[in-house]
């Protein structure tokens, strides 16, 4: 049977829907968790911070490199 009077649908997504309006509205409410994206980032410092994390994480025995 070539044509069939079945139809598929999807319900539509809602992208806040699993929480994260909720985790927004609280962030906008409370000023102290608020996440601030108006600070200039120093690339030297941004730079410095990350050779921390990655120096912390090759210390870890479960660390495996990816160019090997």
């Amino acid at each position: 049977m070539l044509f069939s009077p079945h139809h598929i649908s999807f319900a539509s997504v809602d992208p806040l829907g699993d929480g994260l309006g909720d985790d927004i509205a609280e962030q906008r409410r409370n000023p102290e968790v608020a996440m601030d994206l108006s600070d200039q980032i120093d690339a030297d410092e941004l730079s410095n911070r990350w050779g921390t994390l990655l120096d912390e994480a090759r210390q870890d025995p479960e660390w495996f490199d990816f160019a090997n």
